[in-house]
């Protein structure tokens, strides 16, 4: 049995639906589907592994920062589960899925919030706290993957901008427990 999403959630649904669908027809050109494809595969974890895996080469104290990263990481990520888990809201293309194409593979059926900007903004908060050189490279990469999000038909904006809120916290979360 299927958990009951909440009434609110309709109600976002039916508000950003022709939004979301405006943003997924963009998807039809293939130069812009490719890189969106590309910025949510980046976000899924290789962008982030690596930017953990570098910080003995980028800081003094890199090792430190190898823990401190994955351990709000992977915090971050057991209450993420949480959330989505018990709020349940369907992706876009599942609950308009004529109006709203899916251009990339969904790794489960909830969208809400977006596990992706939240480990983009995360992980940018944290760069600018102990190595900004790299938010020229980290900022693009952050917006295009909260972007590719709604583009390929995986998130509303609000899941995005829930996802973005939880990561800033985490960020600043992780920033006054460990420095």
């Amino acid at each position: 049995m299927r958990p009951r999403p909440l009434v609110v959630f309709d109600r976002l649904d039916l508000l950003e639906w022709q939004f979301c669908q405006r943003i997924s027809r963009l998807s039809l050109y293939s130069p812009w589907r490719i890189t969106l494809q590309a910025a949510s595969r980046l976000g899924d974890w290789p962008a982030w592994v690596l930017l953990i895996m570098a910080q003995p080469w980028l800081q003094p104290n890199g090792t430190w920062r190898v823990m401190q990263y994955s351990v709000v990481a992977l915090f971050a990520m057991v209450v993420y589960r949480l959330v989505k888990t018990r709020l349940s809201r369907e992706r876009p293309f599942i609950t308009y899925g004529e109006g709203i194409q899916c251009c990339e593979p969904a790794r489960d059926r909830y969208s809400f919030p977006s596990g992706h900007t939240m480990h983009a903004v995360m992980f940018s908060v944290l760069v600018a706290a102990h190595t900004p050189w790299l938010l020229p490279v980290i900022v693009p990469l952050t917006l295009l993957i909260a972007i590719s999000r709604v583009g390929l038909g995986l998130h509303y904006v609000s899941d995005v901008l829930a996802g973005a809120a939880l990561g800033y916290a985490f960020a600043l979360i992780s920033l006054y427990w460990m420095g």
